[in-house]
């Protein structure tokens, strides 16, 4: 070969091309696909591995869907159970014996007032439809049109749904003030801001000049999610279901994705002790299959035969899956399990957030976490609350990417660094998660993103629990490749850390999804969960 002929240019790998093909043929309204360019094609727990090698841990769990994390054997046997019998796989609204055991498992778990005396309603593939059944039904049994919902909300993506969500542009739903401590809208926080607003909420329903009739219905959610991880205090809880009550206004719990342990109780409901008189179910349900479903007192079923149906309501894989996943997670006590975890998580995110100024907030309930991002170098407005700092958070997000980690972002701006791992983590991927996180805040802020700074080289060290990774987060650089995450890098057990300039360390297996040991891939896989 001559010395002035070019050498022959290796094709792009395989997964460079399905990102290019899904970027040429898919709308411009994807989300996930932009911000996380991965191509997964294999999963366990909380193991993603992608189309290069690449593994992850993965803390969006399919935006909360995988209450058992990805391809648990008892889902797995579920459904397998259903395609071995022969059973039909479309019936729309038939009874099945998978849809009756599904029902019962599902009445199991509800609050005895709601199950005693509940109906169901089967909806279709996705909360968004649940949503839409519920605004349906108080409206049919109310007589009634308006509806009330609260600023940060998010219920899905339908017409009906986004008008009380959020970011919406139509004013027929009436606004409440969701509390919010971090930013309270009365500049008070606390349990002092969740009482004006819930006076502020009594005083709009009952002023006759106020300009807002008596709405069909209230939503909430008991934990706002898109919004920003902000968990509602029981005590507004209870005081939105003495308004509603008192005025006879039916309680709609927006339960998509508190609902299945996730908080810490079964159903986000039960630390409040409130029981609604609608709750909304989706996402975990289906163990990981679309399914979503309302359940309400029985009174309000002023419904006509055919009055709400959908083709795809008779699910029966994700009605398998899910009762499969509610009574592992019921026999298994993983909601208590997720609430110990969760408030041990919590102390570690509050020590990283002593040590880095961009941390303004740190808050959820049980698995449910985030963390509000915001400027450092601004002066708080009265009531101590900082700027929010998007393009940090976006930063942030980018730097757990190329350490093996998965996380979402949203909250006001997008600012806010939400954590989603399965009810199945364990203690030792618990400090994996934080280890990895703590990094990675450490080299976003040394960024300068948004205008934050942060300590660096300054992470958590500390073990989450009893059998956790005790190994102190060192700083990381800005390396080119996975995996490669500069002098300093990741002291940690059990091989979960990473060395030097892009060298794998550690022991020569690391645990997968299930906690179980699983060989390393080399230095060019990248961070091995």
């Amino acid at each position: 070969m001559a010395l002035t002929q070019p050498l022959p240019m290796a094709p792009p790998p395989a997964h460079e091309g399905i990102l290019r093909r899904q970027s040429l043929r898919e709308s411009a309204a994807r989300t996930y696909a932009r911000s996380l360019p991965i191509v997964p094609v294999r999963a366990r727990g909380l193991t993603i591995e992608g189309a290069d090698g690449r593994r992850y841990l993965d803390c969006l769990s399919g935006a909360g869907t995988l209450a058992l994390g990805h391809n648990h054997p008892v889902v797995l046997e579920a459904i397998r159970s259903v395609l071995d019998s022969g059973a039909p796989l479309h019936v729309l609204d038939l009874a099945t014996p998978v849809k009756d055991a599904f029902v019962t498992e599902l009445f199991a778990t509800l609050p005895p007032e709601l199950a005693d005396h509940g109906r169901i309603q089967f909806c279709g593939p996705a909360g968004t439809d649940a949503v839409e059944a519920a605004f349906k039904l108080v409206r049919t049994a109310t007589g009634r049109n308006g509806l009330a919902a609260f600023t940060g909300a998010y219920h899905g993506m339908t017409a009906g749904a986004l008008a009380a969500s959020g970011g919406a542009q139509d004013t027929s739903v009436t606004r409440l003030p969701y509390p919010y401590a971090y930013r309270c809208p009365f500049g008070t926080g606390g349990e002092q801001g969740a009482e004006l607003a819930a006076r502020w909420t009594a005083n709009v329903l009952d002023d006759d000049k106020s300009g807002v009739a008596r709405p069909a219905g209230m939503i909430l959610e008991p934990v706002q999610g898109e919004g920003g991880v902000i968990p509602a205090p029981d005590s507004w809880l209870r005081r939105m279901r003495e308004i509603t009550a008192a005025r006879g206004i039916p309680l709609i719990v927006d339960e998509v994705q508190t609902g299945v342990g996730r908080t810490g109780a079964f159903w986000a409901v039960g630390h409040s002790g409130v029981v609604p008189d609608v709750l909304v179910l989706s996402k975990a349900i289906g163990g990981s299959l679309p399914l979503a479903v309302i359940v309400y007192r029985e009174e309000l079923d002023a419904w006509r035969p055919g009055a709400h149906a959908g083709t795809f309501r008779g699910n029966q894989l994700a009605m398998a899956a899910g009762a499969a996943t509610l009574a592992y997670v019921r026999e298994n006590d993983l909601a208590r399990r997720a609430g110990e975890l969760g408030a041990r998580m919590t102390s570690r995110l509050d020590a990283l957030a002593a040590e880095h100024g961009c941390v303004g907030d740190v808050r959820g309930r049980g698995l449910m976490l985030g963390l509000e991002l915001v400027d450092p170098d601004t002066a708080p407005d009265p009531s101590g609350a900082r700027p929010a700092a998007p393009a940090l958070a976006a930063a942030v997000q980018r730097e757990c990417l190329d350490r093996g980690l998965i996380v979402e972002l949203g909250g006001r701006h997008g600012s806010v660094v939400r954590l989603l791992p399965p009810l199945t983590i364990t203690d030792e991927q618990a400090d994996a998660v934080l280890d990895r996180l703590a990094d990675a805040l450490a080299a976003g802020a040394r960024s300068g993103a948004g205008g934050a700074s942060g300590a660096s080289g300054v992470g958590v060290s500390g073990s989450v629990g009893g059998a956790g990774v005790s190994g102190t987060v060192g700083a990381s650089g800005n390396a080119e490749s996975f995996g490669a995450v500069g002098d300093a890098g990741v002291a940690g057990a059990a091989g979960l850390g990473v060395v030097g300039p892009g060298q794998v360390g550690g022991a020569e297996s690391a645990p997968d999804g299930e906690g179980r040991a699983v060989p390393r891939q080399g230095p060019s896989s990248g961070v091995t969960p």
